[in-house]
């Protein structure tokens, strides 16, 4: 699929928003940190057309209406939670035969 450069009402898009400019952020964070502005990023269906960097409204899936600038089309999620501790990696295959045996063992 190709990438696009703008939307059209109703599509599937992720904005993006300054909530706090660096001078009115909480005193007490690092340096880097306080001089850097508080974003947000929110995922929703498109109210109007837009192109990347224009205004949009996203009316999110919980019907909440945020405006922010466009920063993609058909957004995937990239999050992860790193990589699984050794330790659980077998955890489903080890309780499923616990849980044969114990069926088994009470004839169910």
């Amino acid at each position: 699929m190709a990438e696009r450069d703008g939307c059209v009402p109703g599509d599937w898009v992720e904005a993006e928003r300054v909530v706090l400019e660096p001078a009115d952020r909480a005193a007490g964070l690092p340096e880097d940190t306080a001089r850097q502005p508080l974003k947000m990023w929110v995922k929703g269906f498109a109210c109007q057309s837009a192109r990347i960097g224009e205004e949009v409204e996203v009316e999110t899936m919980t019907g909440r209406l945020v405006r922010g600038t466009l920063t993609d089309v058909l957004p995937g999620y990239t999050h992860t939670f790193g990589r699984p501790p050794a330790e659980l990696a077998s955890v489903g295959r080890n309780l499923r035969v616990r849980v044969a045996a114990y069926r088994e063992r009470e004839g169910r």
